[in-house]
């Protein structure tokens, strides 16, 4: 073999070498933020439109609620209390190299053991529906929810009525989908009573990412929530 050759051997099996350090690189830091800071789902029904709509992807802070505790308004995606998601056989199943892609973080988790929905109410906050003109209060403060979607003829904020107090360390939630949102009024006979307990919740999201067009942060929305904090102090 010239030495010519040799040089173009060498440089090409050092180049899939280094190919390949990358590649196991990309991998194992792609593993490490799905397995501590960040995680990507998929969005399987339309119980938070319009905010999220059905097959979207988004992106999960998994530093809430261990090390940035939890707020209200918070879009938060938990592992099912038990009896909230319909039958797993209507899951969507991957395929091999699908899961393959999910365990390293590279693909969205399909799995069917996870909801996604709004927090409303916090511990030691009290949830009630609804107020004269239809609003959920929290601590007594009525809520003006720009992102709620409201069927054409109905004019509550919630179909079902209810008065409830979160325990400590736990969550209220509703879907932004109102009236086709299988959410924490829906299973008060469970044996969580319609809570989220803090220590099932995966983290909060941050960032819708795919599709692209849909493309965007997903803020809290602060002004909704005003005087509810103070509002429990009195």
């Amino acid at each position: 073999m010239s030495e010519t050759a040799e040089r173009r051997r060498g440089g090409l099996l050092g180049f899939l070498r280094d190919l390949l350090i990358i590649l196991v690189v990309a991998f194992l830091i792609s593993f490490l933020l799905k397995t501590f800071l960040v995680r990507s789902f998929y969005i399987p029904s339309g119980s938070m439109e319009q905010t999220l709509q059905v097959n979207d992807r988004i992106l999960v802070n998994q530093l809430v609620p261990d090390v940035v505790g939890v707020e209200r308004g918070d879009i938060v995606v938990f592992q099912d209390p038990g009896g909230w998601l319909y039958p797993k056989a209507m899951a969507t199943t991957p395929t091999s190299f699908e899961k393959v892609l999910q365990a390293v973080g590279l693909a969205a988790d399909t799995t069917h053991d996870y909801v996604v929905k709004r927090v409303i109410g916090v511990g030691g906050d009290r949830v009630t529906c609804c107020d004269a003109n239809g609003r959920i209060e929290v601590n007594g403060v009525p809520l003006n929810e720009p992102y709620i979607v409201i069927p054409e003829g109905k004019t509550k904020a919630s179909e079902i009525d209810f008065d409830v107090t979160v325990p400590e360390g736990s969550v209220w939630v509703l879907g932004d989908n109102r009236y086709a949102s299988k959410d924490s009024r829906y299973n008060q006979d469970q044996p969580g009573k319609g809570f989220v307990s803090e220590s099932e919740i995966v983290g909060r999201a941050f960032l819708l990412n795919w599709p692209l067009d849909h493309f965007g942060w997903l803020g809290r929305p602060d002004a909704t929530f005003t005087g509810v904090e103070e509002a429990r102090a009195q």
